[in-house]
């Protein structure tokens, strides 16, 4: 699973089980669910859940039986916890180190740490002030105001049929 999946799949699979009532082991949502509405592999959800359980945001149990529920309710949980829970900004990725003796490779690779350290908390700062709950909301104050850019479409090379010549 790419690091960029890992924020979405956490915060859609809190949400989910927000909305199912999941608050228990009796109400536990096996991944195989999760992932279907996510959409994605159960395993890419097991590993996310995971994650979240370490930070004691949810709890699982495995096997057949097996499943995830929530541990807070998703008005206490903010979506920075959920940044953190799977490991911040870490799809930025983090800078190489550098070739000796290049001066730029040898103040790069500091200065471009900083720049995903201050993109990691600017991340986190506006993060702190959405919940579990404001996603499942209609229209929380707390996405009030925020436009969706939508993303651009991704254009896949076209095979054209080698051309022949025409005789003249």
């Amino acid at each position: 699973m790419s690091d960029s999946q890992r924020f979405p799949v956490a915060a859609h699979a809190l949400a989910y089980l927000a909305h199912k009532g999941a608050y228990g082991p009796g109400q536990a949502v096996p991944s195989a669910v999760l992932a279907a509405s996510v959409p994605t592999n159960p395993v890419v959800v097991r590993r996310v859940t995971a994650m979240l359980a370490r930070t004691g945001l949810i709890a699982t149990r495995p096997g057949a039986c097996g499943g995830a529920w929530l541990l807070k309710q998703p008005q206490d949980i903010r979506l920075d916890q959920v940044l953190r829970a799977v490991n911040g900004c870490a799809h930025l990725g983090s800078p190489p180190a550098g070739a000796k003796g290049c001066p730029v490779s040898e103040h790069i690779p500091r200065q471009v740490a900083k720049a995903l350290s201050a993109a990691d908390s600017a991340a986190a700062e506006a993060l702190s002030r959405i919940t579990i709950a404001d996603l499942l909301a209609d229209d929380p104050a707390s996405l009030a105001g925020i436009v969706v850019v939508p993303a651009k479409p991704v254009l896949k090379s076209v095979r054209t049929p080698a051309r022949t010549k025409v005789p003249a």
